[in-house]
C-alpha cells in the first residue's frame, strides 16, 4: 500500500474578495464566501508535495468551485524565476472543478493525486453563501523509508540531502515517475538513476524489480525495450534500452538474486543484438531509428536531429556518443552473461566493444584539441562524448584523468545537464578525481538559492520543478564522498574509497542486504584519514586512500591510514 498522511498548506498568501487566515488552513476556522460573489485565495504549501487534496464545504448551492495547481507561480513572460516570489505573478496550473450541491460538510477529493506548492482556491457562488469549512491534502507516495544518513564538515550539504529526498519520494508511486506533476512516467533513464537512489538511501529494492520486470514485459518485436512503461504511448528510445541492460547489471550487483537476473537475459540478448545489427562497417554506429536521446542539453550542429535531445550523428550514422554508450553496455551485459555460464557471447560482447572503443578513438579522437569528437567530422565537441570515453576505456588509462579534467573545465563543449551528470559523477570515482565531485554541485545550490524545494528536470528555465534524474547527488554523496560501493555480485563484499574534498570530516550509513554499513572518517592536517568502518556479519572488504589499501572485516574497527 501507498503511504498516507495528512499535510496541510502553510500560508494564504493571496485573497480576493473574501477574507482567509492561516487557521482556516489548520482546519481551525471556516471561511464564508458570500452570495453573488467570486472570491479567489492563493495558498502556498511552502514546498512541493503529492497529495489527494480534500476540501470540504457547507451549503452554497450552485456554487462553483475551482482548484488549481502549480509547482510555481510565472510572470507575464510565463517565466517562473524565484519560486517564493507571487508578486506581479499568476498561476497558470492543471484544474479541478466542482458544483456545490447546498449540503452540508460536502467533502471533494479528485480521482487521482495533484502534485502543488501553490493551491489556488476560486469559489463563484450563486443566491446562496458557501462555507468552506477545511481543506487539507493527503499525500501519497510509495512507502520508503530513509534508512541512510549522511553529514559532514560542511553544513550546507545537508540542504542538497533533504531536497534530494524529498525529489525521490515524490517521483515513486505504484511505479517510479520521472516527474509527478507533468507525465508520471517509468523512464528508463531516470529510473536507473532512482534504483541506485532507493537501494543506498533505503535498501527496499522492489520497485527497481518491479520496474526492470515492466520494461521486460515492454519489449516489442524489433527486441528493443519501450522507453517508458507502463505506458498508452507506444515511444522508444534504443539509448534507453540500454540503459535497461545496464539497470539489470545494476541489481546483479548489489542483490543476490539469479533467477530473477538470468529470467532477463533473453531481453539482454534481443537488446544487443537490435544495437549489433546497426554497427556500420565504419565500426561506429549506422543511422539509428527511433528517438535516439542522449540528454536536453544545446546539441551544436545537430541540424539532422528532429527531435530535441539528440546529438549529432545520430540520423546519419557515427555518433561517438552512442557508439561508446553501446560499448559501456557490453561490457556489463558481458559480465553477466559470462557470471550465468555463457562465456562464448560475453567474449563475442567484449570484443564488439573493444572494436567500438577503437573505431571511435582511430576516427573521433581530435589530437589538436586531445578530445573526443562527436563524429568523424570532428564539428561538435560534448561533454557526453568524453565522459563515455572515459568509462568505456576508448582512451588509454593515463589519459583519462587529464581528459576529465579538461572535459570539466572547458565550456565551449556542448554541456552535460542534471541527468548526464550522473555518468560524470561516476567517471569522477573511476579516475580517482572524486575530490572534484563537491564543486560540481554548484547547479543544485544554485536551485536552493532561488526556491526549489525538489530538483528541476533541466538548469533554468525548466519545465519540470521535481525531476527524479537530477537527485542523484543523494546516491553520490554515499558512494563518492563516504565511499562505499559494491565491490563484487550481490554486494558480497565492499570497496570503501573516500574522496572528501575540501572537507575535513564525513559520516555516513546505508543500508546492506545483511545489515548496515557505518562509516567515520576525519582528514588529519597531514593528509591522512583516521575514523571507523562498521559492517554486517560476514561482510568483508577494502578501503582505500590515496593509493592505500586496508582490509575491512566484519564489525566496528579503527582505521588509520
Amino acid at each position: 500500500m501507498m503511504e498516507e498522511r495528512v499535510v496541510r498548506l502553510t500560508t494564504v498568501r493571496r485573497s480576493e474578495n473574501g477574507k482567509m487566515e492561516n487557521t482556516f488552513l489548520q482546519g481551525k476556522a471556516p471561511v464564508t464566501v458570500s452570495a453573488n460573489t467570486k472570491a479567489v485565495f492563493l495558498l502556498d504549501q511552502s514546498y512541493l508535495t503529492n497529495a489527494y487534496p480534500e476540501l470540504t464545504v457547507s451549503k452554497g448551492k450552485g456554487a462553483l468551485v475551482t482548484l488549481s495547481y502549480a509547482e510555481a507561480l510565472v510572470d507575464a513572460k510565463g517565466q517562473k524565476g524565484n519560486r517564493n516570489d507571487i508578486e506581479g505573478r499568476t498561476l497558470r496550473g492543471f484544474d479541478d472543478q466542482f458544483v456545490a450541491d447546498g449540503t452540508e460538510k460536502r467533502m471533494f477529493r479528485p480521482l487521482w493525486f495533484r502534485t502543488y506548492r501553490y493551491l489556488q482556491l476560486t469559489v463563484e457562488t450563486k443566491e446562496e453563501p458557501l462555507v468552506l469549512d477545511d481543506l487539507a491534502g493527503k499525500f501519497t507516495g510509495y512507502p520508503f523509508e530513509e534508512k541512510a544518513q549522511f553529514a559532514t564538515s560542511d553544513s550546507t550539504l545537508k540542504a542538497l540531502w533533504n531536497v534530494g529526498w524529498r525529489t525521490a519520494r515524490l517521483c515513486a508511486g505504484e511505479t517510479y515517475y520521472d516527474c509527478p506533476y507533468y507525465e508520471q512516467l517509468q523512464y528508463t533513464g531516470d529510473t536507473r538513476i532512482q534504483s541506485m537512489i532507493s537501494l543506498y538511501v533505503t535498501g527496499d529494492d522492489r520497485l527497481m524489480r518491479k520496474a526492470i520486470t515492466d520494461y521486460e514485459h515492454s519489449r516489442f518485436n524489433d527486441g528493443l525495450t519501450q522507453s517508458r512503461y507502463p505506458s498508452a504511448d507506444f515511444q522508444v528510445i534504443p539509448t534507453f534500452s540500454l540503459f535497461w541492460v545496464c539497470m539489470i547489471h545494476d541489481y546483479w550487483m548489489h542483490r543476490q538474486d539469479d533467477a530473477f537476473v538470468k529470467s532477463m537475459l533473453p531481453g539482454i540478448l534481443g537488446v544487443l543484438n537490435w544495437h549489433e545489427q546497426r554497427i556500420a562497417k565504419t565500426g561506429l554506429n549506422g543511422p539509428q531509428e527511433w528517438w535516439n536521446f542522449v540528454d536536453w542539453s544545446t546539441w551544436k550542429n545537430a541540424k539532422d536531429e528532429i527531435a530535441g535531445g539528440v546529438p549529432n550523428g545520430a540520423r546519419k550514422g557515427g555518433s561517438s556518443i552512442l557508439s561508446l554508450q553501446q560499448a559501456y553496455t557490453y561490457f556489463r551485459a558481458a559480465d553477466l552473461l559470462a557470471h550465468y555460464g555463457k562465456n562464448e557471447l560475453a567474449e563475442h560482447y567484449r570484443e564488439q566493444a573493444r572494436r567500438l572503443n577503437k573505431a571511435v578513438y582511430a576516427q573521433c579522437w581530435d589530437a589538436s584539441r586531445s578530445l573526443v569528437a562527436d563524429t568523424p567530422d570532428k564539428n561538435s565537441f560534448s561533454q557526453h562524448a568524453n565522459i563515455l570515453a572515459v568509462l568505456t576505456n576508448a582512451v588509454p588509462v593515463e589519459q583519462q584523468g587529464p581528459l576529465l579534467q579538461k572535459t570539466m573545465a572547458d565550456t565551449s563543449l556542448t554541456q552535460a545537464t542534471f541527468y548526464f551528470k550522473f555518468y560524470l559523477f561516476e567517471a569522477l570515482k573511476k579516475t580517482g578525481l572524486g575530490d572534484q565531485f563537491i564543486a560540481q554541485l554548484k547547479p543544485w545550490r544554485d536551485m536552493l538559492a532561488i526556491g526549489l524545494t525538489t530538483f528541476a528536470e533541466n538548469p533554468e528555465p525548466t519545465r519540470s520543478d521535481c525531476h527524479a534524474w537530477s537527485a542523484s547527488p543523494l546516491y553520490e554523496f554515499l558512494s563518492i564522498t563516504c565511499g562505499i560501493r559494491t565491490a563484487e555480485p550481490g554486494f558480497k563484499s565492499v570497496r570503501i574509497e573516500p574522496f572528501m574534498g575540501d572537507l575535513t570530516s564525513v559520516e555516513g550509513k546505508m543500508p546492506h542486504p545483511a545489515g548496515e554499513i557505518a562509516v567515520q572518517f576525519q582528514k588529519t592536517s597531514a593528509g591522512a584519514l583516521t575514523g571507523s568502518v562498521t559492517l554486517p556479519a560476514n561482510l568483508t572488504g577494502t578501503l582505500r586512500w590515496k593509493g592505500k589499501t586496508l582490509p575491512l572485516k566484519a564489525g566496528k574497527q579503527a582505521v588509520s591510514l
